[in-house]
Protein backbone atom coordinates (compact mmCIF):
# COMPACT_ATOMS: atom_id res chain seq x y z
CA UNK A 1 0.00 0.00 0.00
CA UNK A 2 3.25 2.26 0.87
CA UNK A 3 4.47 1.49 -2.50
CA UNK A 4 1.39 2.27 -4.73
CA UNK A 5 1.17 5.56 -2.77
CA UNK A 6 5.28 6.19 -2.83
CA UNK A 7 4.96 5.40 -6.75
CA UNK A 8 1.33 7.64 -7.08
CA UNK A 9 3.37 10.85 -5.77
CA UNK A 10 5.97 10.25 -8.51
CA UNK A 11 4.05 10.43 -11.03
CA UNK A 12 2.06 13.05 -9.89
CA UNK A 13 5.31 14.97 -8.99
CA UNK A 14 6.72 14.22 -12.51
CA UNK A 15 3.36 15.45 -14.18
CA UNK A 16 3.55 18.56 -12.07
CA UNK A 17 7.02 18.97 -13.89
CA UNK A 18 6.46 18.63 -17.77
CA UNK A 19 3.65 20.50 -16.73
CA UNK A 20 5.13 24.11 -15.05
CA UNK A 21 8.58 23.53 -15.76
CA UNK A 22 8.63 25.08 -19.91
CA UNK A 23 6.67 28.14 -17.98
CA UNK A 24 8.96 28.23 -15.39
CA UNK A 25 12.26 28.82 -17.78
CA UNK A 26 9.68 31.21 -19.48
CA UNK A 27 9.11 33.03 -17.10
CA UNK A 28 12.93 33.10 -15.10
CA UNK A 29 14.63 34.44 -18.95
CA UNK A 30 11.70 37.55 -18.37
CA UNK A 31 14.59 39.02 -16.23
CA UNK A 32 17.57 38.21 -18.15
CA UNK A 33 19.30 41.37 -19.13
CA UNK A 34 21.21 39.24 -21.99
CA UNK A 35 18.60 39.12 -24.50
CA UNK A 36 18.59 35.87 -25.49
CA UNK A 37 17.51 32.65 -23.69
CA UNK A 38 21.08 30.53 -24.34
CA UNK A 39 22.36 32.00 -20.85
CA UNK A 40 21.35 34.20 -18.27
CA UNK A 41 23.51 37.22 -17.50
CA UNK A 42 21.43 39.41 -14.88
CA UNK A 43 18.18 40.30 -13.59
CA UNK A 44 16.32 43.23 -15.17
CA UNK A 45 13.04 44.40 -15.68
CA UNK A 46 14.09 45.92 -18.61
CA UNK A 47 11.38 43.16 -20.06
CA UNK A 48 8.05 44.78 -18.78
CA UNK A 49 8.87 48.27 -18.81
CA UNK A 50 9.39 47.41 -23.15
CA UNK A 51 5.51 45.52 -23.14
CA UNK A 52 3.89 48.34 -20.59
CA UNK A 53 5.54 50.89 -23.16
CA UNK A 54 4.04 49.37 -26.37
CA UNK A 55 0.99 51.24 -26.71
CA UNK A 56 0.06 49.01 -29.14
CA UNK A 57 0.18 46.04 -27.14
CA UNK A 58 -1.42 48.09 -24.25
CA UNK A 59 -4.83 48.41 -26.58
CA UNK A 60 -4.61 44.88 -27.62
CA UNK A 61 -4.46 43.62 -24.28
CA UNK A 62 -7.87 45.95 -23.51
CA UNK A 63 -9.24 44.50 -26.53
CA UNK A 64 -8.89 41.15 -25.15
CA UNK A 65 -9.92 41.78 -21.85
CA UNK A 66 -13.13 43.22 -22.99
CA UNK A 67 -13.26 40.41 -25.07
CA UNK A 68 -13.31 37.78 -22.40
CA UNK A 69 -15.36 39.77 -20.03
CA UNK A 70 -18.10 40.47 -22.77
CA UNK A 71 -18.38 36.86 -23.78
CA UNK A 72 -17.94 35.06 -20.41
CA UNK A 73 -21.07 37.02 -19.18
CA UNK A 74 -23.13 37.05 -22.54
CA UNK A 75 -22.43 33.01 -22.60
CA UNK A 76 -22.79 32.53 -18.85
CA UNK A 77 -26.86 34.19 -19.52
CA UNK A 78 -26.79 31.70 -22.33
CA UNK A 79 -25.94 29.15 -20.60
CA UNK A 80 -27.99 29.41 -17.38
CA UNK A 81 -31.43 29.60 -20.09
CA UNK A 82 -29.86 26.49 -21.59
CA UNK A 83 -29.28 24.81 -18.61
CA UNK A 84 -32.81 25.23 -17.56
CA UNK A 85 -34.05 24.28 -20.78
CA UNK A 86 -32.42 20.88 -20.94
CA UNK A 87 -32.93 20.05 -17.36
CA UNK A 88 -37.01 20.48 -17.68
CA UNK A 89 -36.73 18.71 -20.92
CA UNK A 90 -39.05 15.52 -20.09
CA UNK A 91 -38.35 13.29 -23.12
CA UNK A 92 -35.07 11.59 -22.07
CA UNK A 93 -34.07 11.30 -25.62
CA UNK A 94 -34.07 14.96 -26.43
CA UNK A 95 -32.58 15.30 -23.73
CA UNK A 96 -29.60 13.13 -24.13
CA UNK A 97 -29.64 14.54 -27.91
CA UNK A 98 -29.53 18.06 -26.80
CA UNK A 99 -26.48 17.41 -24.13
CA UNK A 100 -24.67 15.81 -27.12
CA UNK A 101 -25.18 18.48 -29.05
CA UNK A 102 -23.63 20.43 -27.03
CA UNK A 103 -20.89 18.06 -25.97
CA UNK A 104 -19.63 17.73 -29.63
CA UNK A 105 -18.95 21.68 -29.58
CA UNK A 106 -16.29 21.21 -27.02
CA UNK A 107 -14.67 17.97 -28.23
CA UNK A 108 -14.47 19.73 -31.72
CA UNK A 109 -11.01 20.65 -33.27
CA UNK A 110 -10.15 24.41 -32.50
CA UNK A 111 -9.06 24.51 -36.24
CA UNK A 112 -12.84 23.24 -37.77
CA UNK A 113 -14.85 25.49 -35.51
CA UNK A 114 -12.91 28.47 -36.36
CA UNK A 115 -12.40 27.58 -39.91
CA UNK A 116 -16.73 27.41 -39.84
CA UNK A 117 -16.87 30.64 -38.03
CA UNK A 118 -14.81 32.19 -40.91
CA UNK A 119 -17.06 30.71 -43.49
CA UNK A 120 -20.07 31.93 -41.38
CA UNK A 121 -19.05 35.09 -40.85
CA UNK A 122 -17.95 35.22 -44.67
CA UNK A 123 -21.60 34.45 -45.80
CA UNK A 124 -23.80 36.85 -44.01
CA UNK A 125 -21.38 39.38 -44.93
CA UNK A 126 -20.15 40.39 -41.03
CA UNK A 127 -16.73 42.23 -41.21
CA UNK A 128 -14.00 40.28 -39.26
CA UNK A 129 -12.68 42.41 -36.45
CA UNK A 130 -14.49 43.03 -32.76
CA UNK A 131 -18.00 41.62 -33.71
CA UNK A 132 -16.72 38.64 -35.33
CA UNK A 133 -14.16 37.67 -32.25
CA UNK A 134 -17.03 38.71 -29.91
CA UNK A 135 -19.81 36.24 -31.48
CA UNK A 136 -17.15 33.07 -31.77
CA UNK A 137 -15.86 33.59 -28.09
CA UNK A 138 -19.25 33.77 -27.40
CA UNK A 139 -20.53 30.63 -28.98
CA UNK A 140 -17.82 28.31 -27.85
CA UNK A 141 -18.04 29.31 -24.34
CA UNK A 142 -22.14 28.41 -23.91
CA UNK A 143 -20.97 24.46 -24.09
CA UNK A 144 -18.92 25.32 -21.33
CA UNK A 145 -20.98 26.91 -18.68
CA UNK A 146 -23.62 24.61 -19.68
CA UNK A 147 -21.60 21.88 -18.28
CA UNK A 148 -20.84 23.67 -15.53
CA UNK A 149 -24.40 24.92 -13.89
CA UNK A 150 -26.18 21.61 -15.25
CA UNK A 151 -25.04 19.76 -12.43
CA UNK A 152 -26.05 22.13 -9.91
CA UNK A 153 -29.59 22.08 -11.18
CA UNK A 154 -29.99 18.47 -11.36
CA UNK A 155 -28.83 18.43 -7.50
CA UNK A 156 -31.28 20.84 -6.13
CA UNK A 157 -34.65 19.00 -4.76
CA UNK A 158 -37.82 19.56 -6.93
CA UNK A 159 -39.92 20.00 -3.61
CA UNK A 160 -37.97 23.39 -3.21
CA UNK A 161 -39.85 24.72 -6.05
CA UNK A 162 -43.06 23.63 -5.05
CA UNK A 163 -42.50 25.01 -1.56
CA UNK A 164 -41.67 28.11 -3.08
CA UNK A 165 -45.43 27.64 -5.21
CA UNK A 166 -47.16 26.84 -2.60
CA UNK A 167 -46.00 29.64 -0.52
CA UNK A 168 -47.35 32.19 -3.62
CA UNK A 169 -44.09 32.61 -5.28
CA UNK A 170 -44.30 33.46 -8.96
CA UNK A 171 -42.21 32.21 -11.74
CA UNK A 172 -40.16 35.13 -11.41
CA UNK A 173 -39.60 34.62 -7.43
CA UNK A 174 -39.26 30.74 -7.90
CA UNK A 175 -36.08 32.11 -10.74
CA UNK A 176 -34.35 34.66 -9.13
CA UNK A 177 -35.22 33.88 -4.83
CA UNK A 178 -34.58 30.32 -5.41
CA UNK A 179 -32.81 28.40 -8.57
CA UNK A 180 -30.70 31.51 -8.53
CA UNK A 181 -28.90 31.72 -5.40
CA UNK A 182 -28.83 27.63 -5.63
CA UNK A 183 -27.13 27.18 -8.39
CA UNK A 184 -24.84 30.36 -8.05
CA UNK A 185 -21.72 28.11 -7.57
CA UNK A 186 -22.01 26.42 -11.00
CA UNK A 187 -22.75 30.26 -12.54
CA UNK A 188 -19.43 31.51 -11.19
CA UNK A 189 -17.77 28.08 -12.24
CA UNK A 190 -19.14 28.81 -15.79
CA UNK A 191 -18.20 32.45 -16.12
CA UNK A 192 -14.60 31.67 -14.54
CA UNK A 193 -14.27 28.80 -17.38
CA UNK A 194 -15.31 30.96 -19.88
CA UNK A 195 -13.13 33.77 -19.29
CA UNK A 196 -9.91 31.38 -19.09
CA UNK A 197 -10.86 29.69 -22.78
CA UNK A 198 -11.35 33.46 -24.01
CA UNK A 199 -8.10 34.82 -22.68
CA UNK A 200 -6.35 31.43 -23.80
CA UNK A 201 -7.80 30.82 -26.97
CA UNK A 202 -5.63 30.72 -30.20
CA UNK A 203 -7.07 28.51 -32.95
CA UNK A 204 -10.66 30.04 -33.04
CA UNK A 205 -9.83 33.56 -32.69
CA UNK A 206 -6.96 33.59 -35.51
CA UNK A 207 -9.51 32.48 -38.34
CA UNK A 208 -11.66 35.41 -37.07
CA UNK A 209 -9.71 38.26 -36.34
CA UNK A 210 -9.28 40.90 -38.87
CA UNK A 211 -6.39 43.02 -39.97
CA UNK A 212 -6.93 45.62 -38.20
CA UNK A 213 -7.82 44.04 -34.70
CA UNK A 214 -6.39 41.15 -32.60
CA UNK A 215 -6.29 39.31 -29.17
CA UNK A 216 -2.87 38.70 -27.31
CA UNK A 217 -2.98 34.91 -27.87
CA UNK A 218 -2.83 36.28 -31.76
CA UNK A 219 -0.51 39.03 -31.26
CA UNK A 220 1.81 36.50 -29.51
CA UNK A 221 2.17 33.89 -32.19
CA UNK A 222 3.04 36.90 -34.37
CA UNK A 223 5.92 37.74 -32.41
CA UNK A 224 7.05 34.34 -31.82
CA UNK A 225 7.18 33.71 -35.92
CA UNK A 226 9.38 37.35 -36.17
CA UNK A 227 12.56 35.55 -33.79
CA UNK A 228 12.77 35.02 -29.85
CA UNK A 229 12.31 38.32 -27.71
CA UNK A 230 11.85 38.50 -23.95
CA UNK A 231 9.56 41.09 -24.52
CA UNK A 232 7.14 37.53 -25.01
CA UNK A 233 8.42 36.02 -21.94
CA UNK A 234 8.03 38.88 -20.26
CA UNK A 235 4.19 39.37 -21.76
CA UNK A 236 3.38 35.31 -21.15
CA UNK A 237 4.30 35.57 -17.86
CA UNK A 238 2.13 38.64 -16.93
CA UNK A 239 -0.24 36.73 -18.25
CA UNK A 240 0.05 33.34 -16.64
CA UNK A 241 0.08 35.61 -13.26
CA UNK A 242 -3.21 37.14 -14.01
CA UNK A 243 -4.54 34.01 -14.53
CA UNK A 244 -3.05 32.50 -11.68
CA UNK A 245 -5.24 35.92 -9.62
CA UNK A 246 -8.11 34.65 -11.55
CA UNK A 247 -8.15 30.73 -10.24
CA UNK A 248 -7.08 31.96 -6.78
CA UNK A 249 -9.88 34.59 -6.66
CA UNK A 250 -12.20 31.80 -7.75
CA UNK A 251 -10.90 29.32 -5.00
CA UNK A 252 -11.60 31.73 -2.79
CA UNK A 253 -15.33 32.85 -3.71
CA UNK A 254 -16.03 29.38 -3.78
CA UNK A 255 -14.95 28.57 -0.48
CA UNK A 256 -16.63 31.24 0.96
CA UNK A 257 -19.87 30.30 -0.24
CA UNK A 258 -19.76 26.73 0.61
CA UNK A 259 -18.89 28.07 4.43
CA UNK A 260 -21.66 30.38 4.05
CA UNK A 261 -24.12 27.03 3.19
CA UNK A 262 -22.55 24.95 6.02
CA UNK A 263 -22.94 27.93 8.62
CA UNK A 264 -26.66 28.53 7.83
CA UNK A 265 -27.02 24.13 7.44
CA UNK A 266 -25.39 24.18 11.14
CA UNK A 267 -27.79 26.62 12.23
CA UNK A 268 -30.93 25.10 11.01
CA UNK A 269 -30.34 21.79 12.04
CA UNK A 270 -31.06 22.63 15.73
CA UNK A 271 -34.64 24.21 14.55
CA UNK A 272 -35.20 21.31 12.76
CA UNK A 273 -34.32 19.16 16.05
CA UNK A 274 -36.65 21.11 18.20
CA UNK A 275 -39.73 21.50 15.76
CA UNK A 276 -39.12 25.14 15.09
CA UNK A 277 -40.50 26.09 11.25
CA UNK A 278 -37.15 26.82 9.08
Amino acid sequence: MGGKFKLANIYLFLTFVVLYAPILYLMYYSFNSGGTMHGFEGFTLEWYGEVFQDTRLMIIVINTLVIALLSAAIATIIGIMGALAIDRMQRRRVKNALLSLNNVLIVSPDVIIGASFLILFTMIGIKLGFVSVLLSHIAFSIPITVLMILPRLQEMSPTLIDAARDLGATRRDVLTKVILPFIKPGIFTGFFMALTYSLDDFAVTFFVTGSGYSTLSVEIYSRARQGVALSINALSTLIFLFTVLLVVGYYFITRRTQQARDKARREQEPAAEMGVPR
